[in-house]
Order: structure tokens, then sequence, then C-alpha cells
């Protein structure tokens, strides 16, 4: 039986509103409180576990591209999309304890073993992985029902050809951590690590520096992509295209590409989930007399049987007509809401039919008026 995650909001006690610097001391309060190694041997294993759900919810909120996507799909949408190693990869813990001059290295590492990801350390070593991109796609109904592709134009890093996406050439040994990466301090029992600032964990340094893309090792460029938009998309999908995110440094993987489907409103139709809603005007004539009328559909016009008697509002269903399942699954109905017209702007030989008309008419002619009458009877006797 799958293990139901709570909410991050409620692990780290914020609010869902709560601002960057609220998450980070809350995360920075709960971290020192169940540090494993500030605890008593027999509740370690249980402090493991809760120091790996605080810093995975602060990993997510404190990122601000991953704590939108967590806002709009929750655990299930957002655990599909990222492993718990992309969860960490890039979070930043070496500022939580800065002013208690403490790195937040050594609570990388820690949570690299407890996860079995490995140490920040060790990510570093074999190379930055690109950052993934998001476009916001505004695509037409039409377009969303049948299907389509279409090409955008992205701006982002690729590796740099000059320096093959080194940054430069030649490498030395880093004079403030000695090549360790780490400026390490001790307190009390605890040993606390912080990144170097000089050489950014590394360890080593450029001897010559990339005059093109001034050591970052990627370049700007804009690339066009070609998006295969499929039949049955809503507002609010995201298309995965894989490895056309930025490009990584050092050798390190591309980052991918979500592409954020809004869909245009329709002037005639209505979306709900796969069905269509579609309102058609008819003539009291025709709702009276039946008729046989010609609806719209996204592919044409269909037609349409209105039995005598039909009332305004009934709904009549056109089974496939609606959108198709994004999923490979049918399509959803069309469903037409029948309108009733009153005239307007009679004439007098209409207005003196419609006056011998109603005084043709009986009750059985009016059922539903009949049936109000009795219920008011009925509700004051």
């Amino acid at each position: 039986m799958p293990v139901t995650k709570r909410d991050y909001y409620e692990i780290l006690g914020v609010g869902r509103k709560a601002p960057a610097d609220e998450i980070k001391r809350a995360y920075r309060t709960l971290a020192m409180k169940h540090h494993p190694d500030r605890v008593p041997a027999e509740q370690k294993k249980a402090s493991e576990e809760k120091f790996k759900e605080i810093s995975e919810a602060y990993a997510v909120l404190s990122d601000q591209e991953k704590r939108s996507l967590y806002d709009q799909v929750g655990h299930a949408g957002f655990d599909q999309r990222y492993s718990t190693e992309d969860i960490f990869r890039g979070a930043d813990f070496s500022s939580i304890f800065g002013d208690l001059g403490l790195g937040g290295s050594v609570f990388e590492d820690l949570l690299g073993g407890l996860f079995g990801f490995g140490t920040t350390r060790g990510r570093q070593s074999r190379g930055h992985h690109g950052a993934d991109l998001q476009y916001a796609l505004d695509i037409s109904f039409e377009e969303a029902y049948t299907g389509t592709t279409r090409t955008i134009a992205i701006q982002r890093r690729e590796p740099c050809e000059e320096c093959r996406g080194e940054g430069g050439s030649g490498r030395a040994k880093c004079s403030a951590c000695g090549g360790s990466g780490q400026l390490r301090r001790q307190t009390g029992f605890m040993i606390f690590a912080q990144t170097c600032p000089q050489c950014g964990g590394e360890g080593s340094a450029l001897a010559k520096v990339c005059r093109r893309c001034q050591g970052s090792g990627r370049v700007p460029v804009e690339r066009k992509i070609a998006v295969k938009i499929p039949a049955g998309v809503d507002t609010g999908t995201h298309l995965r295209i894989g490895g056309e995110g930025e490009g990584g440094s050092r050798g390190g993987s591309r980052g991918d590409l979500y592409v954020l489907i809004q869909v245009r409103p329709h002037p005639v139709f209505e979306r709900h989930e796969q069905h269509l809603v579609v309102e058609v005007p008819v003539t009291i004539a025709q709702a009276a007399l039946g008729a046989e009328i010609e609806v719209p559909t996204l592919n044409g016009h269909a037609t349409m049987k209105v039995p005598p008697g039909t009332q305004s509002g009934k709904l009549f269903r056109l089974r496939g007509k609606g959108f198709p399942d994004v999923r490979g699954g049918g399509a959803g109905d069309e469903l037409v809401r029948v309108l009733v017209e009153t005239p307007t702007n009679l004439t007098r030989e209409q207005r003196q039919l419609l006056e011998e008309f109603q005084r043709l008419s009986g009750d059985r002619q009016q059922p539903l008026r009949q049936s109000f009458i009795e219920k008011l009877k009925n509700a004051f006797k």
C-alpha cells in the first residue's frame, strides 16, 4: 500500500503563502532540533526520518519553480516529474546557518547519505545538470481539439563551443580551502562545513578563463523547437520535452523543457472535462411541434431531432462529439442545450394569432404551469 506524504507546508508549519524568509527560518529551527547527531542513540532512526522529511519540504518550497508546480498538482503530480535526487538538486542549504558562521555542506552530505544519492561534492565532480525550462504556449480551442504542431523560439544557455563547456583551461588548487572545497568549523560536538566561497566547492579554480563565456561554461542562444501538441489537451497541461532545457556544464546532462498549455476560450462552445456544451436557440413553433435542426460541432455540423413539446433548457446528447482523451481513451460527448426563444416585435396579425392560441389553450397544454399552481395551493393550505 503506497505511503501518503504529508503536505510540505504542514511539515514546516508555515502557511501556503509564506514568504521565502519564513520558510528558511522554519527549516533552520526544525533542522537544528532534529539533526541525527543531536539526539540520543535510541532516537536516531526517528530523527533521521524527520530530518529527511523537513529537508525535502524545504528543498521544494525554497525553489520558486518547484513550489509553483507543487501548488498546482500536489504530491501525486509532483512526484511523477521529480525524483528524490532531482528535488534536492540546486537546493541551497549553505545559507541557512550563515548568521551563525556555519555552512550547509555538512547538511547536504548528510542528506546525500540518508537518501542514497551521493554528496553535493560528488555531483559537482560529475558536472552541473542543466536547468529545466518552462514555456507558456497559447493555443486555440480548435487546436486543443484536433492536436497540432507548433514551433516555438526559446532562449537558453548551451555549452560554450570555444571552451567545450569547461569555462576555460587549466586548474590550480584553491588557496582558500586547500583543494577540499569546504571551510570547516567545529561547534561543540558538531562539525559544520561551508562551501568554499572562493572556488564554489570545486577545490580548484580555472587558470585561464574563457573570454566568450567568462568562465561560466555556457552561452545564451535562441533555439526553435517543434512542439507536438496531442489532441485533447486542456489549460494547465504540461508537455515534457526531454533534453530541450538548458545545457549542462562540464559534461553535465541537459535539462528538460516543460510546455505549459493555455487554451483560449471559444465564442460558442464551453468545455467541461471531455464534454462540450453548446446552447442552441429554437422557435416556439419548433419546440411545440417538433423539428429537425442543425447544430454546430467542432468538426462541422450535425442534424438533431427536437421532439414535440420540448421545454427550454432541455439537454440533448451527441455521443462522441466531445474532446478526445489525451491519454488515448474514447472521446466525450457534445451536450446541446435547447433555448426556446420568445418572439419580439410582433406584427398585429401575429399578436392576434397568439391571443387566439392563448384563448384556445387549456391546462393540458401547460403541464409545468399547472403543476406549479398545485404546489402553491398545497404550500399555503
